[in-house]
């Protein structure tokens, strides 16, 4: 329990930025489609719609979603290799995730994420028998190898607490965000998340058994979708571009499964993704069925379909908005 309430202290407590602004309502964070514009939201290609939720999969309908989340402002996401884990991931023995919780706090306001990421295949444990694993840092965009628990004071230190943020302006394109020129800790490695765009669905049955059961049909039918494109990705293809789906622990608001996080590299002006995020789209109450839209539109375009209904919250770079 004291793990968790440490946890919970800094985990959303973004810095402010005086140059972001909380938008107005729902409808101003991000573009609705428009069918106008857009055109028809399905392709009623109803015989391909097989995946669906258990028959008893039952949620909270009626809520207003939009706004109730907290802010955050950075992103960690551990690589465990696992689906499901402890109540309090910081609560797992000998994890990276226990070490953060028991580290000096963040400076801007971290999420932290246990994710089913492979642990590296190359990962060894050293002498005292801490196991090293990867962890991905968004907004970054930036994998971060050989972490161990003891590693993780310097990774906060050197890592996240100089990394861009959810709240600080999109740097210029044709420079490299500040993880690339920092000195990094003896033994620490950072490279490129190989992805444009990265998927979190949440499937932490320990906590809610509605999102072990929705996690593997969502990301089954979201791949399905992506396949067609070529932007489907497994954890061993690292061709750059395309879309990469990890599973992560609890998000809160279970009783709105299934929640779905999308990240969204920034574009350049020729429409070419570019380093860090521009976008975290953070979405409820979702079903196999609106994978489809979700991919043509929220994925590729930034667009939300349904933001009364689905919409939880998240941030906009480019137009310094978010919800919080």
């Amino acid at each position: 329990m004291a793990s968790l309430l440490r946890n919970l202290s800094y985990r959303f407590t973004p810095t402010p930025s005086s140059d972001f602004q909380k938008a107005k309502n729902v409808d101003a964070l991000f573009t609705k489609t428009d069918p106008a514009v857009d055109g028809d939201d399905c392709l009623h290609d109803c015989e391909s719609c097989s995946i669906k939720y258990p028959r008893k999969f039952e949620i909270d309908e009626d809520d207003k979603l939009y706004g109730n989340i907290n802010g955050w402002n950075t992103h960690l996401i551990v690589a465990t290799g696992k689906t499901d884990w402890v109540r309090d991931v910081a609560d797992e023995k000998g994890s990276v995730m226990e070490a953060v919780a028991k580290t000096e706090e963040p400076t801007n306001g971290m999420m932290l994420s246990a994710s089913n990421i492979p642990i590296p295949h190359t990962s060894h444990s050293d002498p005292d028998g801490q196991v090293r694993t990867t962890v991905l840092l968004l907004p970054a965009f930036k994998f971060i190898d050989h972490v161990t628990p003891a590693a993780v004071p310097d990774l906060i230190q050197h890592c996240v607490n100089t990394a861009p943020t959810n709240t600080t302006p999109l740097a210029d394109p044709a420079s490299d965000n500040s993880l690339a020129t920092t000195p990094l800790p003896a033994g620490l490695d950072v490279r490129d998340c190989p992805h444009n765009y990265l998927i979190l669905l949440c499937s932490h049955a320990t906590r809610d058994a509605r999102c072990g059961q929705s996690a593997p049909l969502l990301k089954k039918e979201f791949e399905r979708h992506l396949r067609p494109l070529g932007l489907a990705r497994d954890f061993d293809d690292e061709r750059p571009g395309g879309v990469g789906i990890y599973f992560i622990n609890h998000v809160g608001g279970h009783k709105y499964s299934a929640n779905v996080l999308i990240y969204r590299r920034r574009l350049s002006p020729d429409g070419k993704p570019l380093n860090e995020a521009a976008q975290c789209i953070w979405l409820a109450r979702i079903k196999p069925q609106d994978c489809e839209n979700l991919v043509r539109f929220t994925i590729l375009q930034g667009k939300v379909v349904k933001p009364g209904q689905q919409l939880r919250g998240g941030f906009d770079r480019s137009t310094q908005l978010t919800s919080w």
